[in-house]
């Protein structure tokens, strides 16, 4: 159920294991690379991290090769980017990992070109489903309704063997599996309220200044507002810029600008913005919940269902996570499937597919649990996590100067390395002994040369 990229990614895997596998997709795909309206998050900006790249190539080799071909720009960070976050510019070190910035729309086009060349995977499109076959013990399949027909047209089952909820985070699997009998997952939430709205333009020169790619001010507690500016594939800028509850950004066109040159810090988007060409209305977006459903913990869970991408986990859309955890999941569903020494039982699975996730969700929530007005069931620290954050805020204050630390803290950020490298002995002494390193006083607009 879904046919984005979490779906696709899972049909692709499901098709070494199945005689047909069958994406059902409530929308109408584009031709080329127009947004879906189902993915009402597509007009704005979208990164792929490094732990995307990795898995996405594993899933379809020579992907990124394609992606470049296709024009997609690739960053490096930090020396392609000027960054702030808490007032500190970041030093424009030497890259120690990449970034995609290109559409969402261009990348899910080319997963879904690769994808649905298989024969073993159909496509059901303009289709919705209205809820599921069987009973608590078992999933059996799906009914399906015609988009076409309205909400009273004839339904249809679809049986199946397996179902895979991958219709992201407006699913409605809570409601259809409590219908037969089975538990709803647990919810686990965190909201700070963040809506954020972004506009494409283009530079007078095509471009930012110099050598500089992209912008960004990150979001904090002490910097609640946030923006940038990120390039994409035709050579366009998209502008993005955030608040909180009771702060939201305009998308009337001239208070969108007047917004970013109150609320941002400093100065230099909004002077860009002076020079640059707007090409696309303003457009909003509030739906930024952190939700993780706890489909791995004791209940009536039936076999036969299991649930991935948003529909399994939702990320605050700023820490661009996302399209790496859909990516990621496919790879671990693949690994488990595949793993001759375990029977893949639906809950072992699941609970593989929630393991995908979970470092990107302690990123996001972690984050997101300290802004203010903050709410949801997840907010609450426990009394271990004191020492943590103690030690993280350490981190935060070192990573925009210090090479050793921001190589560190980015690779996890980039879900290409796991937390307890925070901890290795080379980072561990420059956060715990070392001052943080001085930073910028003023926007770098060149990068640093390599040492050495």
């Amino acid at each position: 159920m879904g046919g984005s990229l979490a779906g696709l990614l899972a049909a692709h895997v499901l098709a070494e294991h199945a005689d047909r596998v069958t994406v059902v997709e409530r929308d109408r795909f584009p031709d080329g690379t127009r947004p879906r309206p189902g993915v009402p998050q597509a007009r704005h900006p979208h990164v792929l991290l490094e732990g995307g790249q990795v898995a996405l190539e594993s899933l379809l080799p020579g992907f990124l090769a394609e992606l470049r071909a296709a024009g997609a720009p690739c960053l490096g960070m930090p020396s392609d980017m000027v960054l702030q976050q808490d007032g500190r510019w970041f030093r424009r070190l030497p890259a120690t990992t990449h970034i995609y910035t290109g559409s969402r729309a261009q990348l899910e086009e080319l997963v879904r070109r690769r994808v649905l060349e298989n024969p073993v995977i159909d496509a059901v499109e303009g289709t919705e489903a209205v809820g599921l076959l069987g009973d608590a013990s078992r999933v059996r399949g799906v009914l399906l309704r015609d988009r076409s027909d309205g909400a009273r047209g004839e339904q249809r089952a679809l049986e199946a063997d397996l179902v895979v909820d991958a219709s992201g985070s407006g699913t409605k699997a809570q409601q259809w599996l409590t219908a037969i009998g089975a538990a709803a997952a647990h919810e686990e939430t965190i909201d700070t309220g963040l809506a954020y709205a972004s506009r494409i333009y283009r530079g007078r020169s095509g471009g930012l200044h110099d050598d500089t790619c992209g912008y960004y001010v990150y979001p904090s507690p002490a910097q609640v507002h946030a923006g940038g500016a990120l390039p994409l594939e035709d050579g366009t800028h998209l502008v993005i810029v955030s608040g909180l509850r009771g702060e939201e950004p305009p998308t009337d066109d001239d208070q969108f600008v007047a917004y970013i040159k109150k609320r941002l810090p400093h100065p230099l988007l909004h002077d860009w913005l002076d020079e640059a060409e707007p090409l696309s209305p303003a457009f909003g977006y509030r739906r930024t919940a952190n939700i993780r459903r706890r489909y791995d913990l004791r209940g009536r869970r039936p076999a036969g269902f299991l649930a991935t991408g948003d529909a399994l986990c939702t990320f605050n859309p700023v820490y661009g996570q996302g399209m790496a955890v859909a990516a990621m999941s496919a790879v671990v569903l693949r690994d488990t499937l595949a793993n001759p020494r375990r029977v893949p039982t639906t809950r072992r699975v699941q609970r593989a597919l929630l393991a995908a996730s979970r470092q990107a969700w302690d990123i996001s929530a972690g984050a997101d649990r300290s802004m203010p007005g903050a709410v949801g069931t997840a907010v609450a620290s426990k009394p271990a996590d004191r020492v943590a954050d103690w030690y993280l805020q350490r981190v935060l204050e070192r990573y925009p100067g210090d090479p050793v630390v921001g190589a560190a803290f980015r690779s996890v950020l980039g879900l290409c390395a796991p937390v307890t490298s925070l901890f290795a002995p080379p980072v561990a002494r420059a956060v715990l002994f070392r001052p943080p390193t001085p930073t910028p006083t003023e926007p770098p607009m060149t990068s640093e040369e390599p040492q050495g």
